[in-house]
């Protein structure tokens, strides 16, 4: 091996060895960041798992909260513990993690004020889950939207009207007005008027209506059914029934009711009087005005 050879032979082994002892140096330089780094992600993910699991068992422990607002706080509880997470790893490498921050935070405001109002739905619906003005199966108005909630979600609210038509609102809608329940409570008053002339008798009449309430099983004893004049018309005396039933029994016997009303007046000579036009003067046939 001639003296060139044996010299380039000796810078590349002395190259491979500079590189060797750099490497063996950055090694040593990052293996405790590297190890730290491990460790807080096997800790931070152990956490954000035990976190999410007791904000969970925490939250299930009242019946108030729907169980998808229970999965959401879950959720948000861990992952913001390993964002946490995330960005001291990044510190454990040099990373500056202010500058981090600020960008995720310049990043949040942009995101919040571009879905602004899906947010609002967002926000508007866990209050909904939380305080649960209503719930699925009932019944409500809410600034002119009625129906039978039928779904309960993070951005909007599905509902059933009467005559059977889909119907879905925005959360943020329903959260903005007075929400009236007619299912909440287990009972329901109603009250029945019928007018009745002014010649028919109005014990009679208020009798009739009260052996109505008390047939009818439908009808709670406690409170007792009540009859009552409300109100003296231009051609009737207003007589009113007014009773108690089961909330699920409501509409059919509010119409049953009416309809027996109807039939035993009829039964027992009661009228019930319709608007009628009293003329005093002469009329003059239109035969004769022509002539």
């Amino acid at each position: 091996m001639t003296a060139a050879s044996e010299s380039s032979l000796g810078q590349a082994l002395g190259s491979w060895g500079e590189a060797i002892n750099g490497l063996q140096i950055l090694a040593v330089t990052y293996a405790f960041s590297v190890i730290g780094a491990i460790l807080i992600l096997i800790v931070g993910w152990t956490i954000s798992r035990l976190l999410g699991g007791w904000v969970r068992r925490l939250l299930s422990r009242t019946h108030r909260i729907d169980p998808t607002v229970i999965g959401f706080f879950s959720i948000f509880v861990r992952y913001a513990v390993l964002m946490v997470v995330i960005i001291m790893v990044l510190g454990q490498f040099g990373v500056q993690t202010a500058s981090i921050i600020t960008a995720l935070g310049a990043a949040g405001l942009a995101i919040g004020l571009a879905l602004q109002g899906t947010l609002q739905n967002i926000a508007a619906g866990i209050m909904l889950l939380v305080l649960r003005p209503f719930r699925v199966g009932e019944y409500i108005d809410a600034g002119g939207i009625s129906g039978t909630i039928v779904e309960i979600g993070l951005f909007a609210t599905e509902m059933k009207t009467l005559d059977g038509v889909y119907r879905m609102a925005p959360n943020s809608q329903l959260w903005n007005v007075p929400v009236t329940n007619y299912s909440r409570h287990p009972e329901r008053r109603y009250d029945l008027v019928i007018g009745i002339g002014y010649d028919d008798d109005i014990e009679k009449a208020q009798s009739v209506m009260l052996d109505l309430a008390k047939a009818d099983t439908r009808i709670l004893d406690i409170p007792e059914p009540e009859t009552f004049v409300s109100e003296l018309g231009d051609s009737a005396v207003a007589v009113t029934l007014r009773y108690w039933t089961r909330t699920a029994d409501w509409w059919p016997t509010s119409r049953d009711m009416t309809r027996d009303a109807k039939l035993a007046f009829d039964a027992n000579g009661i009228s019930i009087p319709f608007p009628q036009i009293s003329y005093s003067g002469s009329l003059a046939l239109a035969g004769k005005a022509a002539e």
